[in-house]
């Protein structure tokens, strides 16, 4: 009996042990002007773009709307970070800007209309 309350008793002095550990270094300051998930998603939907340009599903009409779109989102995301910080709403308005540029790409991509396909060289 006497030995298993000893290895009890070692087992819980060595777990509090685990849990007494020096406490983390405080996370580094986020940097205001960081905007990777917007970064990410255009990444992403310059590759959606370019898959429908190489399927044949976006013609150059399409393709050239989405590119404007996918610029002008970019010049927004540089004149949010001009100012040193990109705000809450600043980041919101980013987003909802990806989310409609995201929904035209898809509309586009599943309408009837496909790119003309290249002439054969013969």
């Amino acid at each position: 009996m006497k030995i298993h309350t000893l290895v009890a008793t070692l087992a819980l002095a060595t777990g509090g042990l685990a849990f007494a550990q020096a406490p983390a270094a405080p996370a580094a300051p986020k940097d205001p002007l960081a905007t990777p998930r917007i970064d990410q998603r255009q990444a992403n939907q310059e590759k959606r773009i370019d898959q429908g340009v190489s399927s044949g599903a976006l013609t150059a009409k399409e393709t050239a709307k989405l590119d404007k779109r996918e610029t002008k989102i970019e010049a927004d995301k540089l004149a949010a970070k001009s100012d040193g910080k990109v705000t809450k709403a600043e980041r919101r308005k980013l987003e909802h800007e990806e989310n409609r540029a995201s929904a035209a790409i898809r509309r586009q991509k599943h309408d009837r209309q496909v790119a003309p396909a290249p002439a054969k060289a013969g």
